[in-house]
């Protein structure tokens, strides 16, 4: 957030980029990054601006009829009031010609989560004179970071998740030596109660998927189309929730109702060595102090599925940001499949690591657990990680 107190953190930054300044936009909430930096408070209909300057005060660009949503812009900073298409364009051009800006903006749209400004804002800011180049770093570094408060919270949320896990895991064993029919939804709303008893909110989910169900990364099941677990298949558990206010835990686990065959040993094998692939990447690079792409994450993860002959069903990117707002959040990705993601993994940033295989109407197996970048190493988090298939 854009504050007096934060300001000279955020010229700083400004200054290491080699930027004049940032201009921010947003038009009835296109670009939720450029509204969470502003604090505006409210919904606003109208197009809006925040230049935020390497040197001096920012300078906020409003409607006349929109003053509300600016209630918490600091009197102190610059604010310009426009009704006309005319003056809006006049006050761009004032703020940003000859300058080097940087906007919300990916080239060729290669990491969309900071691809946010209109290909139209961008020809007016270019009109106005402006060099424009990405905001992708600055966005890392301003706006995906967390508080030693919101990591805390996160290991909390973190620990509470997995118990959740391994007790529905316990519970669908139980259930089943007893002769009982365990269903996915069933399942599911047994961790969402588990959530709720431990003081975590989740939006959605989570994803309970049995036999081939698994083989769908999205599948979510539903008392509308009950599906039973039954012995002899493997069951997967996507879950993730949070404290109101701060970063999500994000987790995926595996079981196997009975032994597991030799197949979905070898299966697993592989998912579980591409986690620990990217995790001995991101140790060694940062422990060493070397910066360290998402990307190259993605690349070490990715290189052992393929050479255990499963590189085509591993079929999405191996980590999602998990910034301080947002599960799936705009911060680095550990991506070099889907988009191409050049940011370094910096301090303070968070993401998950869950490579997966997945056979379309036969099988899917993925490990997720999440990291964070400390300044000389990485914290994984759950403490203790999935070496084996549960056997329930």
């Amino acid at each position: 957030m854009l504050t007096p107190e934060t300001l000279p953190d955020v010229q700083r930054a400004l200054a290491d980029a080699k930027v004049d300044g940032w201009l921010l936009y947003d038009f009835r909430g296109v670009n939720s990054i450029a509204t969470g930096l502003l604090n505006l408070d409210g919904f606003a209909s109208r197009r809006v601006f925040g230049w935020v300057p390497r040197e001096g005060k920012p300078v906020a660009i409003t409607h006349a009829i929109e003053q509300g949503p600016w209630r918490q812009w600091p009197a102190a900073w610059g604010k310009e009031v426009y009704s006309s298409w005319r003056a809006l364009e006049g006050y761009v051009r004032d703020l940003v010609n000859g300058k080097r800006v940087a906007m919300e903006y990916s080239p060729g749209d290669a990491v969309p989560y900071v691809d946010r400004v209109p290909a139209g804002v961008l020809d007016l800011v270019r009109a106005a004179g402006a060099e424009v180049v990405t905001s992708g770093e600055l966005i890392s570094r301003l706006y995906a970071v967390w508080t030693p408060a919101q990591l805390d919270s996160h290991r909390k949320a973190a620990r509470i998740v997995a118990d959740v896990a391994r007790g529905a895991f316990a519970d669908v064993g139980e259930r089943l030596r007893a002769g009982e029919t365990v269903h996915e939804h069933e399942v599911q709303q047994r961790i969402r109660d588990a959530f709720t008893r431990a003081g975590l909110e989740t939006d959605h989910g989570p994803n309970v998927s049995a036999g081939a169900n698994a083989a769908n990364p999205h599948y979510e099941p539903s008392a509308d189309a009950p599906r039973r677990i039954v012995p002899g298949e493997l069951v997967l558990i996507d879950l993730w929730a949070h404290e109101p206010g701060n970063p999500y835990a994000d987790q995926t686990w595996m079981a196997s109702v009975g032994a597991p065959n030799d197949r979905a040993v070898t299966i697993w094998t592989a998912v579980r060595g591409a986690r620990d692939a990217a995790i001995a990447l991101l140790r060694e690079r940062i422990s060493a102090r070397t910066p360290v792409l998402g990307g190259e994450a993605d690349d070490a993860a990715r290189a052992v599925i393929e050479q255990r002959g499963y590189g085509q069903y591993f079929t999405h990117r191996t980590g999602h940001s998990i910034d301080s707002r947002d599960l799936h959040g705009s911060g680095p990705n550990l991506d070099n499949l889907e988009s191409r993601d050049e940011r370094a993994l910096i301090p303070g940033v968070g993401f998950s690591i869950e490579p997966g295989i997945y056979i379309p109407g036969d099988v899917g197996m993925r490990s997720e657990v999440n990291g964070f970048i400390e300044p000389d190493g990485v914290l994984i988090t759950p403490q203790r990680l999935q070496r084996d298939l549960f056997i329930v």
